[in-house]
């Protein structure tokens, strides 16, 4: 049984970076879009609400899986205490684009596209690290 949890964990978890890998993307554009560019920028909104709306209950699968696998195979290792601590900053940065997202859609965004490019830069390092603590267990 917790074969299939650990196979659906995976696949929500690749699901759930797919979107926290574009979304941001997404924010990088919306950065760039001038001020009388209204439909780029509505069409972009749209595209950005519709993924995050999209992603949060995959996101959520992710971390609900991870807990049973957590309560399966139990909390031991230092490793996965980091990890649970890293999957916990992903969750803050999952509804910070949420909050940004907002902030975009009041037309009240104060970031320029180039933070967004770093920005966008986090998933990924999280995930390298979160993959090698996973599969290596350093310590």
């Amino acid at each position: 049984m917790l074969l299939w949890v650990k196979a659906f964990h995976i696949f929500f978890v690749v699901s759930w970076f797919a979107g926290l890998f574009y979304l941001p993307r997404i924010f990088v554009n919306l950065a760039m879009v001038p001020v009388e560019n209204v439909a780029e920028r509505e069409r972009l909104l749209i595209m950005a609400a519709k993924l995050y709306k999209f992603v949060t209950p995959i996101g959520l699968l992710a971390v609900a899986l991870g807990l049973w696998l957590w309560l399966g195979f139990g909390f031991a290792g230092a490793w996965l205490h980091v990890k649970t601590t890293l999957v916990a900053i992903l969750l803050g940065y999952h509804f910070y684009c949420g909050k940004l997202l907002k902030d975009f859609a009041a037309g009240r965004n104060a970031r320029s596209h180039v933070w967004f490019r770093f920005f966008n830069e986090a998933p990924v390092l999280l995930l390298l690290t979160i993959c090698i603590l996973a599969v290596v267990k350093p310590f």
